[in-house]
């Protein structure tokens, strides 16, 4: 975050002076006012007015540059909208065939996800944005998809009493596995291995095993 103190004759000329250096306008900058400065009596006891300027963080450019230089380098045509709520910076591609950007189930995806995310947050401690990318509604789909094969899995091993590892996954879509299934009454639930190759295991409740 771009931020100097500097003086002026007055507080109006330091802030001046700050927009100048920085080459930003007035509505991009946060001014905190250290000393507003004195003219003295005859000149004597002059002293001039010093400001701090920072200037604010705009997430929304940052994430736009970043991927518009990505895309160029993959040679991939396609839009950038991103909109900022609160904590939240949502990102959506738009192209003719974003099957390269999504990746396979959405490696890709995530993998520029988090580029953007370091982008974003790089100097902003305390500031935290969480970034979510998106093409073609590649998420939503993805979530409704992990949820039906979390639900046909979890009545394969009511039914089997035989614990079902899943194929590695994500902490995302494991979360969604967890998530769907937390209510269940015949299964539970559980992560296990190491990143990258955690993955969830579906088992009969404990009090189910005893029974059968």
């Amino acid at each position: 975050m771009k931020c100097i103190e500097i003086e002026g004759k007055n507080v109006d000329t330091a802030i001046e002076n700050a927009l100048e250096k920085l080459n930003v306008d007035r509505n991009r900058v946060e001014v905190q006012i250290l000393d507003e400065g004195n003219k003295g009596f005859l000149k004597f006891g002059a002293r001039p007015a010093k400001v701090k300027v920072t200037v604010k963080r705009d997430s929304i450019l940052e994430a736009k540059a970043f991927l518009t230089d990505v895309l160029e380098k993959m040679n991939v045509k396609a839009e950038v909208f991103v909109t900022e709520e609160k904590d939240n910076l949502k990102i959506d591609l738009k192209g003719d065939d974003m099957g390269i950007i999504i990746g396979y189930r959405g490696e890709t995806l995530d993998s520029l996800q988090y580029l953007v995310s370091l982008v974003v947050n790089k100097g902003h401690e305390g500031e935290y944005k969480r970034v979510v990318l998106d093409t073609e509604n590649y998420r939503a789909k993805r979530e409704e998809k992990l949820k039906s094969l979390a639900i046909k899995l979890a009545h394969r091993v009511a039914k089997t009493k035989k614990a079902f590892r899943l194929e590695p996954m994500n902490p995302y879509e494991r979360r969604i596995i967890h998530a769907t299934l937390q209510e269940d009454r015949y299964v539970d639930t559980y992560s296990e291995g190491a990143e990258p190759y955690r993955r969830v295991v579906i088992e009969v409740k404990r009090d189910r095993k005893s029974r059968g």
